[in-house]
């Protein structure tokens, strides 16, 4: 379960900048991680995209750099001395698949663990 949640916490993260265009239809709002209580909310406001923690399971992790490109979202996370690139795709409205570009450095447990992995998060419903 701690790997688990290990992964999910390295597979999105906190606030940023820069968007183009209406892509604040499609990631705005509250997004949760299947199968646990991990969720996030993202904003995408006036080329800002803020991702805000909302149940973060007792993680403590900051992030920058945020970018939407229309299906994608790219941000930049640390946690527990690590760094990383994470990217969210929307594989349709309401779900998207996230993954961990890069990680380091790679010997690190988070690392090892969020290798090949991947987490899927559902837009909530208003």
């Amino acid at each position: 379960m701690k790997a688990a949640l290990l992964t999910l916490l390295f597979c999105l993260a906190g606030p940023a900048a820069a968007a183009k265009g209406d892509d604040s239809v499609w990631w705005n709002g509250i997004w949760i991680a299947e199968g646990t209580l991990f969720s996030v909310e993202v904003a995408v406001e006036d080329g800002r995209v803020e991702v805000r923690q909302m149940e973060s399971l007792g993680f403590q992790w900051s992030s920058s750099n945020a970018s939407v490109s229309g299906a994608s979202l790219l941000l930049e996370v640390e946690y527990a001395g690590v760094s990383g690139i994470i990217e969210a795709r929307l594989e349709e409205p309401g779900r998207a698949v996230v993954f961990a570009r890069s990680c380091l450095p790679d010997y690190m447990v988070v690392c090892v663990l969020a290798r090949g992995r991947q987490a899927v998060f559902r837009k909530a419903a208003k």
